[in-house]
């Protein structure tokens, strides 16, 4: 009987060893989403503006209407008005960061320079692609002007930058 009983948890012994080591498995998987993208719909214009002895600013909003401040008048024939529209693509429901410019941009007419700045978004900060994988952005910015500016079409050298990136 005790030689049963030791056959018995030795048997056991090596049932337990033998079940000591198993194996797991797992697959890899990973998704290339659709990259995202911005291309440019329609560039900032301030329309017409006046100026006098005293400097003012002109700010555009991203909805394309603009106030005006100091000794600046917004004529009653306000010219081509528009904030610059950008076209976000990319895959659907996704989230995303927007930056925009953080310093100001020289605008030229002539050897005349004025800067534009404090730049505006709508959406501000994050965008959100639609179903279809699509958002526009706008933006606006702050025109400042000096007393007694040269008339001209003042005009960016450089284009401003806006950056899109997935969250």
């Amino acid at each position: 009987m005790k030689k049963i009983a030791l056959l018995l948890i030795a048997i056991a012994g090596f049932a337990v060893m033998a079940n000591a080591q198993v194996t797991g498995h797992a697959t890899v998987t990973g998704t290339i989403v659709t990259p995202i993208a911005i291309v440019n719909a329609g560039d900032m214009n301030f329309g017409n503006v006046a100026v006098s002895a005293t400097g003012g600013t002109v700010v555009l909003a991203p909805a394309s209407s603009r106030t005006k401040t100091g000794g600046v008048t917004l004529p009653a024939n306000p010219g081509t008005v528009t904030a610059a529209h950008f076209n976000i693509t990319g895959a659907a429901n996704y989230t995303y960061a927007i930056t925009i410019p953080a310093i100001s941009t020289t605008v030229t007419s002539g050897g005349n320079n004025m800067t534009v700045d404090t730049f505006t978004s709508v959406p501000a900060l994050t965008g959100l692609l639609d179903g279809s994988g699509k958002q526009t952005v706008d933006v606006g910015a702050t025109w400042n002007i000096g007393a007694n500016q040269p008339a001209g079409t003042y005009v960016s050298g450089t284009p401003f930058d806006i950056t899109v990136n997935y969250n």
